[in-house]
């Protein structure tokens, strides 16, 4: 299930908030430490789809000719990624011309037990490439009458009903393109054992996300989306959705090899690789992972039995003497049926496209949190590459490998650098600036993983731009036409164009989303500084508070020393108490904030906080905003009455009203990050 801003990626938010803590735990701290620095949000890696991971040896060009000179590339390549992306096993076929051309497992499928990966018997969790087996079933679905693409997707569905937020209906031809219009969640994708899996058709209906914005008008890769489509093979077909896929999928293409099941079937499960986690020079075996939505992700198969499925498609529905697909069906499966802007690739049905190499290439990623995987078909080459991976650096490896694959056999003629255009300067001051995804969300407290993952576009000059994730890695792109741009390798391109809601950045590389430009009160580094202005004050509070109270007491007790009880009594009164519990209040609210930062940082530095839904400790995180927004109604009012009846000194209430306004301040803060309540 696609989660981060990065095709080819499914379930893990490895470009959220909790892969930037897990990468860079110093970031942690930016929080309290921005206070007193500026400091820079760490690298996101590969939200652009333009970064790599360890290169492969330099190769010169080859024919797909031979499958001993292919086994020897392959070894090159992934015994480089292996060694130095710290992956303990992939998993790789190649087809060609309606067979299997090459397959091999690389490395380990179980360290402790010493077992190494079978391509023919070893399984991987595939992630989100397990949506294709959907749009699979929804073209079966529908070439036998049974569905129809355009229809109102509620009229399949029996015991729930997606909102008409819209005059328009979602169709399954939404679905299909990822065009819906729903925000995106993470929150409760997995859960922990095979006894909290809830029911498909209830989880779907407890968890419909927000629509935010018409179908058919940008693409926002859905993962819910797709399990609503899953959802609907059963309804229609009157089976569960893994029995559909054995019967009429898995059967005819002989993946005997494979399963939705989870826990995987007993005469499975011993071959199922290992997940591992890399920390401190230690491979960590971790847990199997469960997925919610299943159909949308619970896939573990062999390389093998994707290279029938891959053979497939790339036959347009035949394998051998079997059918999955009529000729006409899945040649309409695999045309364009929508693109952000047609200067970029766009969607088929189910699949996204890229323009590799001059190469067309349909293709479909997928994450779990451990296994990363990439299954691209070349139609007009009759070539199709599967790769997986055990390990969290596998989610960059695999584009490098394809890119890797392409260059050796499919390389693309250098093309001469473009001279600047004309006009660029002010087509560049359009451009610049910061831009969120479409696939994001919008009314949740997942909307925090923003400050995270915003991209930033800059003017560098002499027909270049700078953009990056995050504050992190930059991709220098060049323009080649005005507002279309490319990088040096030519393996990766932006188009700018306005859209309904402000300036639009479509990247070549990812379809599946497109990126708007939001105001500068939007922009991380106004949220940052705010914040940082906040904790300055709060933490100010803290220390002064207190021994502004120590003052006032002695001052009282001085006072009763020099007047008599009653009158001493009545200046306390009039002078001590209310001042003193609005300082206290202030104290409070700064102690809160400081403590919900602080527990917000731990909390979310653990994925399964996230991913698992809502924790014991996530809900304490919104209580605890809640109780501090409830008491800056009090500090603010507190702050009005002291000008109001002259309390202090002059600079003692202007110091007030500042933390006041500070606690405002981190008040609209939670709102605007949906961190008050429970908005999940």
């Amino acid at each position: 299930m696609n989660i981060s801003n990065s095709p080819g990626q499914s379930m893990a938010p490895s470009h959220g908030l909790v892969e930037i803590m897990r990468r860079h735990p110093l970031v942690c701290f930016f929080l309290l430490a921005y206070s007193f620095s500026l400091l820079t949000v760490a690298p996101l890696g590969t939200a652009l789809a333009f970064a790599t991971s360890t290169a492969p040896p330099p190769t010169t060009s080859a024919p797909l000719s031979d499958p001993h000179e292919l086994e020897t590339f392959l070894d090159g390549v992934l015994g480089v990624q292996l060694m130095d992306d710290h992956i303990p096993g992939a998993t790789v076929a190649v087809v060609k011309d309606g067979r299997l051309f090459f397959a091999k497992g690389y490395g380990d499928a179980d360290i402790q037990n010493g077992k190494q990966v079978s391509a023919d018997h070893t399984l991987f969790r595939v992630g989100s490439v397990s949506k294709l087996f959907i749009w699979t079933a929804i073209m079966q679905l529908s070439e036998q009458g049974k569905v129809d693409l355009h229809a109102d997707v509620n009229t399949y569905l029996k015991t729930f009903r997606i909102p008409a937020t819209y005059p328009q209906p979602i169709t399954l031809a939404h679905l299909l393109t990822h065009t819906a219009g729903f925000e995106d969640r993470y929150t409760g994708i997995f859960v922990p054992t095979t006894s909290d899996l809830k029911p498909l058709g209830k989880w779907l209906a407890a968890n419909i996300p927000a629509r935010v914005r018409p179908p058919g008008e940008l693409t926002a890769y859905s993962n819910y989306g797709a399990a609503l489509a899953g959802y609907i093979v059963e309804q229609v077909s009157g089976i569960p959705f893994d029995q559909y896929v054995e019967q009429h999928i898995f059967k005819p293409l002989g993946m005997n090899h494979s399963t939705f099941s989870q826990p995987v079937p007993a005469s499975l499960v011993t071959d199922v690789s290992q997940g591992y986690t890399y920390t401190n020079g230690t491979y960590r075996a971790e847990p199997f992972e469960y997925v919610e939505i299943a159909p949308a992700g619970s896939l573990s198969a062999t390389a093998t039995d994707m290279a029938n499925f891959m053979i497939a498609h790339l036959q347009n529905g035949r394998f051998g003497n079997q059918r999955i697909l009529q000729d006409a069906t899945a040649r309409e499966m695999h045309t364009q049926h929508f693109t952000n802007d047609p200067r970029v690739p766009g969607m088929d049905y189910g699949f996204w496209e890229q323009r590799l190499n001059n190469q067309r290439v349909i293709e479909h990623g997928g994450d779990t949190i451990l296994f990363h995987t990439l299954l691209a078909l070349l139609p007009e080459r009759n070539v199709g590459v599967f790769v997986s991976y055990n390990s969290p650096a596998g989610e960059t490896a695999r584009d490098t490998l394809l890119q890797a694959f392409l260059d050796h056999y499919f390389p693309a003629p250098k093309e001469p650098a473009p001279h600047p255009l004309a006009g660029f300067d002010q087509r560049a001051n359009q451009i610049s600036g910061t831009y969120w995804a479409t696939r994001r969300s919008y009314t949740t407290y997942e909307k925090v993983f923003q400050l995270f993952t915003t991209v930033n576009v800059n003017n560098a000059g002499n027909g270049h731009l700078a953009i990056s994730v995050g504050g992190g890695q930059t991709t220098d792109v060049v323009e080649v036409a005005p507002r279309v741009f490319q990088t040096a390798s030519g393996h990766g391109s932006a188009v700018f164009r306005p859209g309904p809601n402000g300036m639009l950045m479509l990247l070549g590389s990812a379809p599946i989303e497109a990126f708007i430009q939001v105001p500068w009160y939007d922009a991380p580094t106004f949220h940052f500084l705010l914040l940082a202005v906040c904790v300055l004050f709060f933490l100010s509070a803290l220390l002064l508070w207190p021994l502004l109270s120590i003052r006032t007491v002695m001052r009282r007790r001085a006072l009763r020393k020099k007047l008599s009880p009653d009158a001493a009594l009545e200046g306390t009164q009039t002078r001590g108490i209310g001042p003193l519990l609005a300082g206290w209040l202030a104290w409070i609210v700064s102690a809160l904030n400081i403590l919900f930062l602080i527990m917000m940082l731990i909390i979310f530095s653990n994925q399964e906080n996230i991913l698992y839904g809502v924790t014991p400790a996530l809900t304490t995180l919104f209580i605890l905003a809640t109780i501090s927004a409830l008491l800056t109604v009090g500090v603010v009012l507190c702050a009005i009455m002291m000008w109001w009846r002259r309390f202090w000194r002059p600079w003692q209430r202007v110091y007030y009203t500042l933390v006041a306004l500070g606690a405002l301040a981190f008040a609209w803060e939670l709102v605007f990050w949906n961190l008050i309540g429970l908005h999940v």
